[in-house]
């Protein structure tokens, strides 16, 4: 037993003297760096202290440039107002309030239609109404098929919706856009590129309360009779501005949240073109 115990006294009194060697040299070394001013030493520190800088440099001046970049685009207007033809609907086309605004679009494009002429040329279903017992109707006509009832309501007229109406828009101007069930910044973007665009609401710029629905060859349709179209012509942060056929009134000025919220109600739908590049 005391021959181990000595062994371990040999072993650990050579590690000791072993650790102060190692010490020592290590202390002799800076001692010598530090009179001869030789900081050989302190390269591979100084180095990594300069890449550091470097690239926190380099991240600063990105950060500066996109930060430059973001400051000089340039904000989108916070008003539009487009200054287009107005016509009325009334008093040939009583019902005609889309292909109206359709009109006022392709004049403001310089393409010289009447409301008349492109009456005659939209899309039609011919369907018949068919009433229930109630006296509400049960089968009809699609208004995405085409313009259902009679236009002139020398009988009982509906209207047409942006897929039908489209096909005739996209006749006069190929370069024509659908810009349906798209969110209304997208509309105002197109605003801001200076082209009105043909949008649906109601008769009385409110979301209706009273819906229909009937039956059509293509399967059954929910909507209102309070169904209108006008030409949207601008914009401001608490207003929209639309040629309205209907009243006759250009730049009529309306309530933005109510006119998309009822925008919104009936369907988003929106035709217009782009414009030339």
């Amino acid at each position: 037993m005391s021959v181990i115990w000595k062994g371990l006294q040999v072993t650990f009194g050579l590690f000791l003297i072993a650790g102060l060697a190692f010490a020592s040299s290590v202390f002799g070394v800076l001692l010598y760096a530090k009179i001869t001013g030789n900081a050989w030493f302190e390269e591979p520190v100084a180095q990594a202290a300069a890449a550091v800088a470097d690239a926190n440099a380099a991240d600063s001046a990105a950060s500066g440039q996109q930060a430059a970049e973001q400051a000089s685009e340039p904000e989108p207007p916070k008003s539009v107002l487009i200054e287009a033809p107005i016509v009325r609907q009334r008093p040939e086309l009583p019902a005609g309030c889309e292909v109206t605004s359709l009109t006022m679009l392709l004049q403001f494009s310089g393409i010289s239609k009447t409301k008349l002429e492109l009456a005659d040329e939209m899309k039609k279903d011919p369907t018949p109404i068919r009433y229930n017992k109630d006296g509400s109707i049960a089968y009809w006509g699609n208004p995405n098929t085409g313009f259902v009832g009679d236009v002139t309501r020398k009988s009982i007229g509906f209207g047409i919706y942006h897929t039908a109406l489209f096909e005739l828009l996209e006749q006069y101007i190929p370069a024509a856009v659908d810009l349906t069930r798209k969110p209304f910044e997208d509309i105002e973007e197109h605003l801001r590129k200076g082209v009105p665009v043909v949008v649906w609401t109601t008769i009385d710029f409110q979301v209706p309360s009273k819906w229909v629905t009937w039956d059509t060859p293509v399967g059954p349709i929910r909507t209102t009779f309070k169904e209108h179209a006008v030409l949207l012509v601008g914009y401001d942060e608490q207003h929209v501005y639309v040629n309205d056929p209907y009243s006759g009134k250009a730049n009529y000025k309306l309530n933005k949240e109510q006119f998309v919220q009822t925008w919104e109600a009936m369907g988003r739908q929106a035709i217009t073109y782009l414009p030339a590049s």
